[in-house]
């Protein structure tokens, strides 16, 4: 009876999320096309790029937005964030390379001062720098990210054609690697069933979110929320931006195939620790938080296929209603495996990858409780003792 009962509430849990979770599992994107010569001059664009040892992947993501289609002045400012590489350097010969030299400018962060994150530092002195280009709009991304040409018109495009004061987009992950092809559809999965962008886009629906990888924002929006400074000491820098901008304006996100992610995580442990990175933050640190997610997550994507294999056991009903739980869970997985270029054959392992996470989380709140939570190249930014200095530690790299 109990195994009936889970079974049930796995069910019923997979209809509604189906039925009334704003659609978030259908995972629509649209390439809008840019707006050329219409275009207004006066719609300048910023460029921020914080970069912390990146130089396998920054050459390729300067030259993409240095090769954008947008007809209006675009600047970018590299924020060198402390790099023991040759970021700062690789970035200016594929400046050089691309014939945009003057379009770069490289910032030298300066020292971490304490409640900032280390991205949100970068970010704000890039900022700084870009003060004197006076543009319309800034441009958040990673300096992992590759942009195709047309791919700052359409941001920009959809800002003003639905009145947004923040746009931003999901990139396109890379998937490759078998701890990829299991774990990165999943992560994106679950974001957006966490923050469904349908209701991210509505004014009435207080769910706001944004994806740090590209985030597209009005100079005055960021201006009327105080700047990045009021989100300085967040970990989870892009929801909290969005949470502030929709606070008395609106807000756009939504995956997208013009924009695309170079890192790459060969390991499931790779993959382990960029989710554990924020993880426990997530849950606000509330072990009860933990807890209830553990069960949750557990009855909704781990109980049906164990009620199915093991049906002999908890009887017909459970087995029957873990085998329609795990069907409609597989059905509901299907958009994003094709956004993917995977398989529909993938879809029954996303309890595997729920799983995964589970013990991810779980990891996460034990090095929150040890004092290393929020590890980030080097720095640890989320540490559990208020006698550690907050956000700012660091570790050796």
């Amino acid at each position: 009876m109990i195994a009936a009962c889970i079974g049930a509430c796995s069910l019923l849990t997979w209809i509604y999320l189906i039925v009334s979770r704003g659609g978030f599992w259908r995972v629509r994107t649209s390439r809008e096309p840019s707006f050329g010569q219409e275009v207004p001059a006066a719609r300048k664009i910023a460029i921020i790029v914080p970069a912390r040892n990146e130089a396998a992947v920054v050459a390729q993501a300067v030259q993409s937005l240095l090769r954008q289609t947008y007809p209006s002045p675009t600047h970018i400012f590299l924020v060198d964030d402390h790099s023991s590489d040759r970021t700062a350097e690789i970035a200016c010969q594929a400046a050089h390379e691309a014939g945009g030299s003057d379009r770069l400018s490289v910032v030298e962060a300066q020292a971490l001062p304490r409640g900032w994150t280390g991205k949100l530092w970068a970010v704000s002195q890039g900022l700084r720098a870009a003060a004197s280009f006076e543009a319309e709009y800034y441009l958040l991304t990673d300096a992992d990210v590759v942009h195709e040409p047309d791919n700052l018109g359409s941001l920009v495009l959809r800002a003003e054609s639905g009145g947004f004061d923040l746009v931003s987009l999901m990139v396109k992950l890379r998937c490759e690697s078998l701890a990829e092809r299991i774990l990165i559809p999943a992560f994106v999965f679950f974001f957006f069933k966490l923050y469904p962008p349908g209701w991210v886009a509505r004014s009435d629906r207080r769910t706001a979110a944004a994806a740090g990888g590209c985030m597209l924002i009005r100079s005055a929006a960021l201006a009327r929320i105080g700047g990045i400074a009021a989100i300085r000491d967040q970990l989870i820098d892009d929801c909290a931006l969005a949470r502030a901008v929709k606070f008395g304006g609106r807000v756009w996100l939504g995956p997208t195939a013009t924009a695309s992610s170079l890192r790459h995580y060969e390991s499931w442990t790779e993959i382990g620790r960029m989710i554990a990175r924020t993880a426990f933050t997530q849950l606000r640190h509330s072990t009860l938080l933990l807890f209830a997610v553990f069960a949750g997550m557990a009855i909704t994507y781990v109980a049906p296929p164990i009620l199915v294999f093991f049906g002999s056991v908890f009887g017909p009903w459970a087995a029957a209603f873990g085998a329609a739980a795990w069907l409609l869970q597989s059905i509901a997985y299907w958009p994003m495996l094709r956004l993917y270029g995977l398989s529909r054959l993938w879809a029954p392992l996303l309890p595997l990858a729920s799983l995964f996470y589970l013990g991810a989380t779980v990891f996460s709140a034990v090095q929150y409780w040890q004092g290393r939570g929020g590890v980030w190249k080097g720095r640890v930014q989320d540490p559990s003792s208020p006698s550690r200095p907050r956000k700012n530690s660091q570790i050796g790299v």
